[in-house]
């Protein structure tokens, strides 16, 4: 009967990890329009591609999500290249978030403080799926969430980590019902 049931864990584990690096999520085509973009800092791409996707159209305003809290407006601007105008009237630099978890809060408060109803998301392709889960988790239940994948190239142990932290944080979501 242990056997079995270790079996069975060991296969579910197995499968998932391939399903979980193989089908990550891919990017939405600018033509995809929401009220507001959310962009997780970390691994580079993530806010070049929510500018093209702020300056293609796709929404009105951004939210930078975990910027360090010593870097300025004026030195973001210029390290990303955006013009004073854009930076004044659609960007806003959020400094509260430390972690994935903090992404969503500070995202959330933001998102209901500019009363969107949908919201892009913007983060590599291997975290999108445990920070789509924690923003999901915070956003209120009228806000539509699409996720925007950056592609990126992450290491196996990139992934067999997230994989953990994302099973970690659904089985903590499933203690907490």
């Amino acid at each position: 009967m242990f056997r079995r049931g270790a079996s069975f864990v060991i296969l579910f584990w197995a499968f998932g990890f391939v399903w979980f690096a193989v089908a990550m999520p891919r990017p939405l085509p600018a033509s995809e329009h929401t009220d507001a973009i959310i962009v997780l800092t970390g691994s580079q791409g993530r806010i070049e591609h929510a500018f093209a996707m702020l300056e293609a159209g796709a929404a009105p305003r951004m939210l930078v999500s975990g910027v360090d809290r010593e870097v300025r407006a004026k030195e973001f601007a210029a390290q990303f290249k955006v013009s004073d105008r854009l930076m004044h009237c659609c960007v806003t630099l959020g400094y509260a978030a430390y972690d994935t978890r903090s992404n969503a809060i500070e995202a959330a408060q933001w998102v209901t403080k500019h009363h969107a109803r949908s919201v892009r998301l913007v983060t590599a392709d291997w975290h999108m799926r445990r920070s789509a889960l924690e923003l999901e988790r915070e956003l209120p239940a009228n806000v539509k969430l699409k996720k925007d994948g950056v592609r990126s190239h992450p290491s196996l142990g990139v992934l067999f980590l997230e994989y953990h932290k994302l099973l970690a944080r659904v089985a903590g979501n499933l203690l907490r019902r």
